[in-house]
C-alpha cells in the first residue's frame, strides 16, 4: 500500500462529467505531496506490455551491442544509450543504465536546423524493435499529459488551457528508459542509490513502473515508498510548476533504491514547456507566506530566483548529469 492517493483521471481524459472532482483531487495532491496515481488514464494496456518487453531485451544484449546507440552519438539531441553508472545525480554515479528519447523531429525541423539542443532524432537498436513502441508511447503520453494539466489549470482556479496556451502549445518532450540492476549485480556491501534524491525540471511527470517497487517520496513525514499499483502510472510535478504557483505546489524530492534480485524496469516521460518560453509565476494565484526553500532542496539551488528561458534551466541542470558528455555536445 501506498500513502500517495490514487485518482480516477478518465473524467479529464474523456472530457466528461466529473471532472471539477477531479481536479480538486490533484489539487489537494500537489498541495501535499506533489505526487498521485493516476488510474482511468485509457492508456493501451497491450502498448505498455510491447514497450517493456522489447525494453528488457535490449538490456539484455551485451555492453558492445548496447553501445552501438550509446549518447555520444546522439550530438546535440540527446539521445542514445549510457551503462551502469554513465548517468550522475548530485555528483554521484547512479546504479543503473537506461536510454534517452524525446520527441522524434527530422532533419528539416528548424530547431534541427538550428541546433538546438535536446531537439532531432532518436537512436533505435538493430533490434529488438523499440521504434514502434516507444514512438506510439510518447503520442499516448503526450495527450495525456495534456488533460492532466487541464486538471492542473482548473485545480488553480485557472481556465482549464492555461499551462498549453502559455508554455505547453508546443512542449519539450523527454523520455527515459531505466534499468536497475537486481542486487546480485551488485557488491554486498553495496548502497548506492539507483537514483539519488532529486527533483524533476519540468512541470510534469508520469511515469511507468514494473511490479519490483524501489521508488521513495519525501514526504512531510519522511521517506515514503511508491509502490506499483495495477494500471497506474505514478504523476509527480516538477520545478516548473513550483515555480509559477510560488510554492504552493512543490516538487518534491524522491529516489530510488532496487533492493530486490531481479532488475527493475521504469519509463518516466517528462512534460515540459517549450524550450524557449520564460516560465514566470501566475500573477493571479494568492499565495500565502512564500517562502523559498532554497535551503531545503537536495541541491540547495532556487527555482524561483534564476531568469533565462526553460531551456536554459534545463540544460544547467542536464549538464551536472552528464558533465564529459556536455563538454563534447553542448
Amino acid at each position: 500500500m501506498s500513502d500517495l492517493p490514487i485518482i480516477d483521471v478518465a473524467p479529464l481524459v474523456d472530457e466528461a462529467p466529473g471532472v471539477a472532482r477531479v481536479a480538486q483531487q490533484i489539487g489537494a495532491a500537489c498541495r501535499d505531496t506533489g505526487f498521485f496515481y493516476a488510474v482511468g488514464h485509457g492508456v493501451d494496456g497491450a502498448l505498455a506490455s510491447r514497450l517493456e518487453s522489447a525494453s528488457r531485451q535490449f538490456f539484455e544484449l551485451d555492453l558492445a551491442e548496447k553501445s552501438r546507440i550509446r549518447m555520444d552519438l546522439g550530438g546535440r539531441a540527446w539521445r542514445g544509450y549510457f551503462p551502469v553508472g554513465g548517468e550522475l545525480t548530485s555528483g554521484i554515479a547512479d546504479d543503473k543504465e537506461g536510454l534517452y528519447f524525446g520527441a522524434e523531429l527530422d532533419q528539416r525541423d528548424p530547431r534541427v536546423i538550428a541546433a538546438t539542443p535536446l531537439h532531432g532524432r532518436n537512436l533505435f537498436p538493430r533490434r529488438p524493435d523499440l521504434r514502434g513502441p516507444v514512438l506510439a508511447w510518447l503520442n499516448e503520453m503526450t495527450g495525456l499529459a495534456h488533460a492532466l494539466m487541464r486538471g492542473i489549470a482548473l485545480s488553480l482556479g485557472l481556465d482549464a488551457n492555461y499551462f498549453f496556451d502559455r508554455y505547453t502549445r508546443d512542449p519539450l518532450i523527454l523520455f527515459r528508459i531505466f534499468n536497475y540492476p537486481g542486487m546480485p549485480a551488485r557488491a554486498p556491501s553495496s548502497d548506492r542509490w539507483g537514483v539519488g534524491e532529486h527533483t524533476d525540471y519540468g512541470v510534469l511527470t508520469i511515469l511507468k513502473q514494473d511490479d519490483v517497487g524501489g521508488l521513495q517520496v519525501k514526504s512531510r513525514s519522511g521517506w515514503v515508498a511508491a509502490p506499483p499499483v495495477a494500471d497506474a502510472f505514478v504523476c509527480n510535478i516538477g520545478d516548473m510548476l513550483d515555480r509559477m504557483t510560488r510554492g504552493l505546489y512543490r516538487s518534491t524530492p524522491h529516489r530510488v533504491m532496487n533492493e530486490s534480485q531481479v532488475d527493475r524496469m521504469s519509463f518516466p516521460f517528462f512534460f515540459d514547456p517549450n524550450f524557449d518560453v520564460v516560465v514566470k509565476p501566475i500573477e493571479t494565484l494568492a499565495v500565502d507566506a512564500f517562502v523559498d526553500d532554497r535551503e531545503l532542496r537536495w541541491d540547495r539551488s532556487s527555482v524561483h530566483a534564476f531568469d533565462g528561458t526553460y531551456g536554459d534551466y534545463v540544460l544547467q541542470k542536464v549538464g551536472k548529469v552528464f558533465p564529459a558528455l556536455t563538454r563534447s555536445v553542448l
